[in-house]
């Protein structure tokens, strides 16, 4: 099976017949180009035409990252996929105020259902402290379906995350969150959180890649001239159970801890030990298989694609969209 390949430290990602191979203090290594999905780069690498050239014949995506794990770009292949019906289609639904509106509010409905999942599992495992914020969530919730703009759909959204992110301190010990903090993050949980993202983010995006999906073409987050923004929207489903899962698993089983940060005035980061524990736990939650009512035993990588699928269905106008609901 094809995996990500990540790449921490600095060096020389070249190629070599039909291998990578790659150079850094830390030695080298070959690695097969056919066992690559795409590549995460978070240190600073040398790299030539040549390279790109051949990432681009065998369709990998390379994604990279700052120091600090903030996501910075992508070196995207020529897509092979691509299809002028449905990014045609993708223009419509988002130029049709109503029909833009459906799957904003979907992408919102299904991240906060997932949220309330996560909730409801530590409250029947006895956190009572969350049961007010579950509640209080549960009744804002219901504003959803009343919001006329993006705008107002996205500040409740805003103000029910805010909600969630108070449980965090009653889910885990070893931690304080205080408040939700981005760029820069502040303290360990909010370093976690971006860092999570960022790479739920570009995994979304190397699968919308393999589809005939455009990502610059977005719903609940603005399309602009800068940014993919389809794999925002995605994301916003999956981040309680993979993310904010994999924060919980990784604080509450002390697998991570305070050495495995950096801090600077202002800011929080993973340490280059912390992003590997993370990235670990983080594919580890990828391949995870769960019983699909529709599609058996599949792995939350394959959901992600499977949620591209449905809504290529949608802008046919095959299926209605309707996003994942984690069923525990």
């Amino acid at each position: 099976m094809a995996k990500t390949l990540y790449l921490f430290s600095s060096g020389r990602l070249e190629r070599k017949d039909n291998t990578l191979h790659w150079v850094s203090d830390k030695g080298e290594k070959y690695v097969p180009i056919v066992a690559i999905r795409d590549i995460k780069v978070f240190g600073e690498i040398e790299l030539n035409k040549r390279l790109l050239e051949f990432l681009n014949e065998y369709d990998i995506p390379i994604h990279f990252f700052n120091y600090y794990g903030y996501y910075v770009g992508t070196f995207y292949p020529r897509n092979s996929l691509n299809s002028g019906l449905i990014t045609i289609k993708q223009a419509e639904h988002y130029i049709d105020k109503d029909k833009r509106l459906y799957l904003a509010k979907s992408f919102v409905f299904g991240g906060i259902l997932n949220i309330l999942k996560n909730l409801n599992y530590y409250l029947r495992r006895g956190v009572d402290e969350i049961k007010p914020i579950v509640d209080e969530i549960e009744s804002k919730s219901l504003e959803i379906n009343s919001k006329q703009d993006i705008a107002s759909l996205m500040q409740l959204e805003g103000e029910l995350r805010n909600m969630y992110y108070k449980s965090f301190d009653f889910i885990m010990d070893d931690f304080s969150f205080e408040k939700r903090t981005k760029r820069p993050p502040q303290n360990p949980l909010n370093a976690m959180i971006s860092f999570g993202n960022s790479l739920l983010y570009t995994t979304i995006l190397s699968e919308i890649y393999r589809t005939h999906l455009d990502p610059r073409i977005g719903y609940l987050h603005e399309t602009n001239q800068r940014s993919f923004t389809l794999n925002l929207d995605i994301a916003e489903v999956f981040k309680p159970i993979i993310v904010d899962r994999t924060i919980f698993q990784l604080v509450n089983k002390k697998q991570i801890d305070e050495k495995h940060f950096e801090r600077a005035i202002g800011m929080t980061a993973l340490n280059e030990k912390g992003k590997e524990i993370f990235v670990k736990a983080f594919e580890a939650k990828l391949d995870t298989t769960i019983k699909h009512r529709n599609l058996g035993n599949v792995s939350y990588r394959r959901l992600l694609r499977v949620e591209c699928y449905k809504l290529y269905k949608h802008f046919l106008e095959e299926e209605v969209y309707k996003p994942f609901i984690s069923e525990w």
